[in-house]
Order: structure tokens, then C-alpha cells, then sequence
């Protein structure tokens, strides 16, 4: 997967430039890769780090002209894209609190003390679908093509190797589990959780009407970034939000529940509150919710 991101990554970059008759930007790309991973070997830099370390790589083109989100697209930070994607390059140490991200670049190889030794293109997903299937499963074929991005033909080569088991799901369609993954689960009390943005438990699923009902247009901006979410016995039940003038936590329910989940998300809440003290993380992908909730106050 990485080798077939970093080849769209080359040829949208080569397509770029060559609309803005750069000279040679093969040769640049090359050249400009090369002084990147030289510049990041043993050390971290940040974006600006880097560019002022290579001035002389730090270039733009002019994309999408006439559109209101064109304008000129700085080369150095798509060429560290490319790099991460191939595998050369990773973010290393972020220089910033946790809940900000400020994040440094460095050389996979001084990352890792070694060169990191990729897998070709079938292993990869071959890995990747039984990861996935140990962390989410049952999940569909939709699920992960979803999740990996990838086809369905390279889907179903790695469940076939993995002698993925067909099951079936409550909804009506076909799930996977890995051979090793069939033993009965014990029951499990309803238990309350809050849930950051982008969280992998909400962004785990395509099909994610089991556990998030109708409320998709609530807690999912237009893009699909899952927002804050507050769940309840397995299932998604409303958002939250750090209060605008203090650290408490409001719980923004969208359905009603018990007495007794609201008493569980409450104690929740008041534990994130005492957690993050006076800390004011900035949500990323503040949810449809949320805005609501925030603008009306």
C-alpha cells in the first residue's frame, strides 16, 4: 500500500510542477528526496526546521488557479509525504504538549537503527486485514476494503490466505474472524466511556450502524472525522465537550438512556475533568454536535 500511495504521491507532485514548467522535476524529485533523508538522518526537524535547513529545495508551485482554494503549494512538505509513504521517512518526537501537535520528522532508518525491510504489496495487506480482524472483527469485505483503501480482489486474496471464517451478523451481512477468534465471550456489564476525535474504536468500521444508529450526522463532519463520542453499553449514546469557561465536561446526549448510564458517563466526565486539570486540548474535528452545543451558548 505504501508503494502504491507514494507512486500517486510522485505523479500528482511530477503533475504539479510540470503545469508550472519546472525544470526538470524528476531530477528535482530525486535530488530533493535525497537531501531530505540526508537532512534527517540522526536528527529531528520540524516542517519549518526543514525547509530552512534546505533553502534551497524550499519551492512552490501555483495549483488549482481561478479556485478559491488554489494558491501556491509549498513542494518540501509533498516530498515528505512521498518519503513517508515509500517507508524513508517517519514523524519521530513531537517538541509540543500531547494535546497539540508539533510533531518532527526523522529518517526511518535512525527511527529504527535499521533499514526498515518492506513487505511486497500482498504480505502487506495480508498483515494489515489480520491486525484488523484481531482488533475489530467480525467485521464485512466493505469494512476493510473501507479501512485499507485498497480493492476487494486484494481483500479477499489475504482473508482467503488467512482462512478468514465466514459468520454471520445480526444485520444480515457476511463478517470475518480470524480461525484462532471463535471462543464464546463472557457477558459484559454496560459500561460508560468518552472517546476522543478520530478515536479507532469510532473510526474502526464502515458499516457502523451497530453501534452508531442515526447519529452519524451528529457526531461525523462531511469529510467522516468521527467528532468526541460518549458511549454506553457498547454503543455510541451522544458526544461530550470540555466546558468554554472551566474544566468541567459536558455530556451532550442525542438519545435517552438510564438513570444509570447518565450517573456512569457523569463519574466519566468528572474523571477526564480531574485528569486534564487545567490542560485545554482543542478538538480537531469538533463534531456537528458539538459546534451546535458550542454556538448556542
Amino acid at each position: 500500500m505504501g508503494a502504491r500511495v507514494a507512486a500517486s504521491e510522485r505523479t500528482n507532485l511530477l503533475r504539479d510542477m510540470r503545469r508550472n514548467d519546472f525544470p526538470d522535476p524528476e531530477g528535482w524529485i530525486d535530488a530533493a528526496c535525497d537531501a531530505v533523508v540526508e537532512a534527517l538522518t540522526d536528527r529531528g526537524l520540524s516542517t519549518p526546521e526543514l525547509r530552512g535547513a534546505l533553502a534551497e529545495f524550499d519551492m512552490s508551485v501555483q495549483v488549482s488557479p481561478g479556485k478559491s482554494y488554489g494558491g501556491p503549494s509549498p513542494l518540501l512538505p509533498r516530498v515528505v509525504n512521498l518519503l513517508t509513504a515509500r517507508g524513508d521517512v517517519v514523524r519521530g518526537v513531537s517538541t509540543a504538549p500531547w494535546h497539540h501537535a508539533r510533531n518532527t520528522w526523522t529518517s526511518m532508518a535512525s527511527w529504527l537503527g535499521a533499514e526498515l525491510e518492506p513487505l511486497d504489496a500482498h504480505r502487506g495487506h495480508v498483515e494489515l486485514v489480520r491486525r484488523w480482524l484481531h482488533a475489530y472483527g467480525p467485521g464485512t469485505e466493505t469494512d476493510l476494503v473501507w479501512w485499507l483503501g485498497s480493492t476487494k480482489t486484494a481483500v479477499r486474496k489475504a482473508l482467503a490466505e488467512l482462512e478468514g471464517l465466514e459468520v454471520d451478523l445480526e444485520s444480515g451481512d457476511v463478517g470475518y474472524l480470524l480461525p484462532d477468534d471463535l471462543a464464546d465471550l463472557d457477558e459484559v456489564p454496560p459500561r460508560a466511556l468518552l472517546l476522543p476525535a478520530l478515536d479507532p474504536t469510532t473510526m474502526g468500521y464502515k458499516q457502523r450502524d451497530f453501534y452508531l444508529g442515526a447519529h452519524a450526522a451528529d457526531l461525523f463532519d462531511s469529510t467522516g472525522n468521527g467528532g468526541q463520542t460518549a458511549w454506553w453499553d457498547g454503543r455510541i449514546v451522544g458526544g461530550w465537550m470540555q466546558r468554554p469557561d472551566g474544566p468541567d465536561i459536558e455530556i451532550l446526549l442525542l438519545e435517552d438512556v438510564p438513570a444509570s448510564a447518565q450517573r456512569a458517563l457523569r463519574a466519566r466526565a468528572d474523571e477526564l475533568a480531574e485528569w486534564l486539570g487545567d490542560q485545554r486540548p482543542v478538538a480537531g474535528f469538533p463534531s456537528p454536535l458539538m459546534r451546535r452545543h458550542r454556538d448556542s451558548q
